[in-house]
């Protein structure tokens, strides 16, 4: 499952990432694999979705969430 596809409220903890172009921005802004991430809200049209994520609140665009592979808790 990806991270566009939770819905708003549920946490849930990153798994690994499918584009390595991206993986250092998301690192850079918290998102490490293992780390918990709560689905905070999302825009009326899904893009973009706000996570609360290593004590901060963090705007992914919707390209960006499809990427983080995450589990549940």
């Amino acid at each position: 499952m990806n991270l566009s596809q939770v819905k708003t409220g549920t946490k849930v903890k990153i798994k690994s990432f499918e584009n390595d172009e991206i993986i250092l921005k998301l690192m850079e802004m918290g998102c490490l694999p293992e780390e918990e991430v709560t689905v905070w809200k999302k825009a009326p049209f899904g893009d973009p979705i706000y996570i609360m994520v290593a004590g901060y609140s963090l705007s992914l665009r919707l390209d960006e969430a499809e990427k983080i592979n995450v589990e549940f808790i």
